[in-house]
């Protein structure tokens, strides 16, 4: 991750026109030198989220949320630290100068010029599209598909042009050079050291990141005699990583983080088509290789419920089983979309209207209901071997499921659906393995570090609340010091916000992470704000934050003084003071003081 020098993002920090930033997410309304809002972080009818004129941050007069405008991307929108800088960074024009001698530093090309030479493309593509000869063959495909001129508009559909070398020539003149298209995937080097492009006589569909820029395209032929299959996509460069892009999420995100479901397809039209009609929580993989990254990204926004609508083929079958896995061993409820045999989502559309779809997923069968039917169709459920072999083979899927309360409600549902006793699988005996921590313990394969957890649940509240409750910082300084953090991170980031705090500059996240000069510490920023937390709770659990450190670092003290009278290298008088200070230690229990 890049470490940017603390000069531009002050600069961002100046150029953030707070109010630009939220106003796509929530309306405001101008009161005198104020802008009111009705806040998105609880529910309520009259507006209480304000933002004073030329301010950088807003404040929730109800439920107390205050922040920047990193701060509310990152809560709101669930993006990562440095996302949202760069994001908001692109956004404002604000080139972000990474620390000099930083390990990343020159490492790759820039990722605004790629994002710049691939906007260019997405721009040619489609005037290749709508304004040539060649351009009314591809337009006529797509007008066959039902794809009309507004959606091909709205979605920057375009054309590659068989004639080779004209798209290198066309961004060659914009001083877009060899090394970056090359970088970027629009063109490909040969052996012999000449280029040629990497689409060719393709209809585009622009790949976008969750912010809207051009990442990559997707090529899909429109006449039998183009060489290669049916989709081509841009080779992994530095800005697309196949196995974590989401297509369309650009268009969903927002929607996604506020009804906390989505619905997954498999082809690009399939996307787009259901964008289109309204149903704008579509994303798609790329083909069939929906896979664990892709899972992951979609929790991270707080997704609960998933629609999965394969194609309804074997294959489209079978990827739903997989998917729908994913989502049901994180503890995610999985609905299966049937579509009619050979269907997918955009040709029922096409034919029934999006009123059907809704229909269809309104009567979407559970994961498991359509699990059993997709496994038994080989099986004779008549005969008690079948049975078995059927039950057996779904009871081991359920039990590799990480969340113990949805094995066990599953293999209770399992049991109801093939008419068996519930103690036939061992419902209610299911093994739990133990979990002991002691300083870092591994849990799901992931690492888990308790006193980082620990630390990060006090910072949590100081970068939330402490610039509206300055009593916390006040408690915080009277109870901590520097040397009560045993994670390195974790104290740079609580002395960078004490910094700031007790120079009487903003305490908001681009001003710690300006402070910050290296890029674990401001990852940590992104870390420490991934959790969500009760506001109403808010005295209440910084105290116990405090009172956990306080805790663990007493109890470490008397172990550190037990050892050093039991390890025989004191004196009797000096042995003697330990006890006596032993003692004395744990006499004092340590108290937060208020």
């Amino acid at each position: 991750m890049p470490v940017y020098t603390k000069g531009s993002l002050e600069l961002l920090r100046q150029r953030i026109d707070l109010v630009e930033v939220l106003s796509p997410h929530i309306e405001f309304k101008k009161s005198g030198a104020a802008y009111k809002a009705i806040c998105p972080f609880h529910d309520e009818k009259s507006p209480s989220l304000m933002i004073q004129k030329g301010d950088h941050h807003y404040h929730c007069f109800g439920c107390g949320a205050h922040g920047d405008a990193i701060q509310f991307l990152m809560t709101h929108l669930r993006m990562p630290f440095m996302e949202a800088v760069e994001s908001l960074a692109q956004r404002f024009n604000v080139p972000l100068e990474q620390v000099e001698g930083s390990s990343f530093e020159g490492r790759g090309p820039n990722r605004v010029l790629l994002k710049t030479a691939l906007e260019q493309a997405c721009h040619l593509y489609h005037f290749f599209l709508l304004h040539t000869l060649e351009g009314q063959q591809a337009l006529g495909y797509l007008y066959s598909r039902g794809i009309d001129l507004e959606f091909i508009r709205y979605f920057q559909l375009g054309l590659a042009p068989k004639n080779p070398g004209l798209l290198y020539k066309l961004l060659h003149s914009k001083s877009i050079k060899e090394p970056l298209l090359v970088e970027a995937g629009l063109i490909s080097e040969s052996s012999s050291g000449s280029y040629r492009e990497f689409f060719s006589d393709r209809i585009m569909f622009p790949i976008r990141d969750p912010q809207g820029s051009v990442i990559a395209f997707s090529g899909r032929k429109y006449k039998e005699e183009t060489y290669g299959g049916k989709y081509v996509n841009t080779p992994e460069t530095p800005l697309f990583k196949k196995s974590r892009v989401l297509f369309g999420l650009n268009y969903c995100r927002k929607r996604i983080v506020k009804e906390r479901k989505v619905l997954i397809v498999e082809g690009q039209l399939d996307a787009l088509r259901l964008i289109h009609n309204g149903f704008n929580i579509a994303v798609a993989g790329q083909g069939t290789a929906f896979g664990e990254m892709h899972t992951k990204e979609l929790i991270a926004l707080g997704v609960n419920q998933a629609f999965v609508a394969m194609d309804g083929d074997e294959a489209g079958s079978e990827a739903a089983c997989k998917i729908g896995n994913l989502f049901q061993r994180e503890g995610i409820e999985v609905f299966v979309v049937q579509l009619p045999p050979k269907g997918d989502p955009d040709s029922f559309l096409c034919e029934r209207g999006p009123e059907a779809f809704s229909l269809l997923m309104e009567k979407s069968p559970s994961y498991l209901e359509f699990l059993v039917r997709q496994r038994s169709r080989t099986l004779n459920m008549d005969s008690p071997a079948g049975k078995n072999e059927l039950v057996q083979a779904i009871a081991k899927q359920i039990r590799e499921w990480n969340q113990p309360l949805m094995v066990h409600e599953s293999l209770r549902k399992l049991a109801h659906l093939a008419q068996i006793p519930e103690t036939a699988i061992g419902v209610g005996v299911e093994h739990v393995p133990s979990l002991y921590i002691k300083r870092s313990a591994y849990a799901g394969g992931q690492s888990i570090d308790p006193e980082r957890i620990m630390e990060f649940d006090l910072l949590r509240w100081l970068l939330l609340l402490g610039t509206t409750q300055t009593q916390f910082v006040a408690i915080a300084q009277q109870n901590l010091n520097n040397t009560d953090f045993k994670v390195p991170i974790c104290q740079a980031v609580f002395q960078a916000y004490i910094n700031c705090h007790n120079a009487g500059k903003p305490c908001d996240l681009l001003s710690i992470a300006a402070d910050l000069d290296d890029a674990e510490a401001q990852q940590a920023l992104s870390e420490i704000l991934q959790r969500r937390v009760n506001h109403e709770r808010a005295a209440e659990q910084f105290t116990e934050s405090i009172q956990r450190i306080l805790d663990r670092n007493w109890i470490e003290q008397c172990e550190q003084l037990k050892i050093k009278i039991q390890d025989g290298h004191c004196s009797d008088e000096e042995a003697l003071d330990l006890a006596k200070c032993y003692t004395e230690l744990r006499r004092n229990l340590p108290k937060v003081k208020l």
